[in-house]
């Protein structure tokens, strides 16, 4: 029953004028109005949407396991906790963090390198006894994050030559990745980096010198950098029926799965390659292959539509972040978000050599969604916090 408010002779409300029976439930408010005071609100939306999506396909293609679910539900619970976390830390705090990130990513590369595990032939993780650990996965955030720091206190005094120095704190994990071998995460790790560079006001003249430079040295990476196995994926790309039983497999099952949904798709949880086992990998890197199976044309727009919600809402907040630091990182993460989607896509679909990425916030995998989502906290709290004084 609500207390009855009296006015003081001035006409002001006393503070008490609210009060209910019922104070729990307004101190139950103010604390989740305080939780979610650094998110953005349409962002949160979307991101909901694409969460939900990937509730439904990842049962669908786990073959209705519920433990696979449930992990499913708990990496996403884990992750999106972490996103609400890192939104409230202020981006000064960030821009502190940067460097030490970087330089412990590095040692930890450092590690991997002299004394990681090896696993399918690749010295991807670092044993901590404990836990293992796989350290590329933390440079994907702490890259962009380490040359965005550096932009920001070099804003002032920019020259050529300190995005020289930037593009080499790039190369050196991409380097150490490159050689575990990881051609997947060095790539995208190199793109996001690229993005810092670009949107720092790279010049187009260094762009495309360097676009044809690196066009003229395919030939040297071919045949003295490549591994025989990443030279297959590129041939497996451009015929795959010349092995279709072994490398061309995966591309011309997830082929067949993408245009057998034709324009409806067949259905939720009733999709033939999936089911009957012929998709591999299907609830990770080609989990794209069972939506389109399951959905069809019709739920790849909405997905595409949806991603494209995401990237649009992304670059606005990224826009409006009141630093150079929170534009930068902002705008790097959303067009790495992009480029994940854009690569996996483009992976199913036999347009672009497997290169065992995951479809972001889609795909079954914890530390990937943690990544994805955190990205999206670092984001969020750079567009709603104060300004960065710089120090």
């Amino acid at each position: 029953m609500r207390k009855k408010c009296r006015r003081s002779p001035g006409g002001a409300r006393p503070s008490l004028c609210g009060d209910t029976d019922s104070g729990g439930g307004t101190v139950i408010f103010q604390w989740l109005r305080h939780i979610v005071r650094y998110l953005d609100g349409p962002m949160i939306g979307l991101l909901t949407l694409l969460l939900l999506t990937s509730v439904s396909v990842v049962f669908s293609a786990s073959g209705e396991n519920s433990d696979r679910l449930f992990s499913h539900l708990s990496n996403m619970g884990v992750a999106l906790a972490a996103m609400v976390l890192i939104s409230h830390i202020p981006p000064q705090r960030l821009l502190q963090f940067a460097l030490p990130i970087y330089v412990v990513g590095i040692l930890l590369l450092l590690g991997v390198s002299l004394f990681g595990v090896v696993v399918n032939g690749s010295r991807r993780w670092l044993e901590l006894g404990f836990t293992r650990i796989q350290p590329s996965e933390l440079m994907r955030l702490a890259v962009p994050m380490m040359l965005a720091w550096y932009f920001h206190y070099k804003q002032e005094t920019l020259r050529g030559r300190d995005y020289a120095f930037a593009a080499l704190m790039l190369m050196i994990p991409v380097a150490f990745i490159a050689k575990q071998p990881d051609l997947g995460t060095s790539l995208l790790i190199t793109a996001s980096g690229f993005f810092i560079l670009f949107l720092a006001g790279l010049s187009w003249k260094v762009i495309a010198g360097a676009a044809i430079a690196a066009g003229s040295a395919l030939p040297l990476v071919w045949n003295y950098l490549l591994h025989d196995y990443q030279r297959q994926r590129v041939l497996t790309l451009i015929d795959p029926a010349a092995d279709p039983l072994g490398a061309g497999y995966h591309i011309i099952q997830s082929t067949i799965a993408v245009g057998s949904g034709g324009v409806a798709g067949k259905g939720w949880m009733m999709g033939t390659q999936t089911h009957l086992d012929f998709l591999p990998e299907r609830s990770t890197d080609f989990i794209f292959a069972v939506f389109s199976e399951e959905f069809g044309l019709i739920g790849n727009l909405f997905l595409l539509l949806l991603y494209a919600a995401i990237i649009l809402r992304g670059m606005h907040l990224a826009a409006g972040a009141p630093s150079l630091f929170g534009r930068l990182l902002s705008g790097a993460i959303v067009l790495t978000f992009f480029t994940y989607a854009f690569v996996n896509m483009g992976m199913v679909s036999g347009i672009l050599p497997v290169v065992g990425v995951p479809l972001p916030l889609i795909s079954y995998g914890g530390t990937s969604m943690l990544t994805v989502l955190v990205g999206f906290g670092i984001m969020m709290s750079a567009a709603t916090h104060k300004k960065l004084v710089k120090t």
